[in-house]
């Protein structure tokens, strides 16, 4: 074998330190993905119904203290209209 075909103690010791690293950047980019919330802009919310469709009628809309009062959202983040809407929207059965 050459010394080039060779690990080197350097190398090897280069690579245990990059490995953990790397996974920590991994579980630190799915660590918002477990959250479950994504941002308004993601789910392209809008505050006006969209063909008849708004938040007050969808499963995932949690009502504010009012029929008229902002609510949240299960997979939206932030205050939510409800009659607003987004992508997401899943009519109640």
């Amino acid at each position: 074998m050459s010394d080039t075909d060779k690990l080197s103690r350097k190398s090897v010791l280069q690579g245990l330190v990059v490995l953990p690293a790397l996974g920590a950047l991994w579980a630190a980019g799915a660590a918002p993905a477990k959250a479950g919330k994504g941002s308004k802009a993601q789910f392209k919310y809008q505050t006006k119904p969209n063909n008849g469709n708004q938040c007050s009628k969808c499963s995932l809309f949690m009502p504010g203290s009012s029929a008229t009062a902002s609510g949240s959202c299960k997979v939206v983040d932030g205050s939510i209209s409800p009659s607003g809407w987004c992508i997401a929207f899943s009519p109640k059965s």
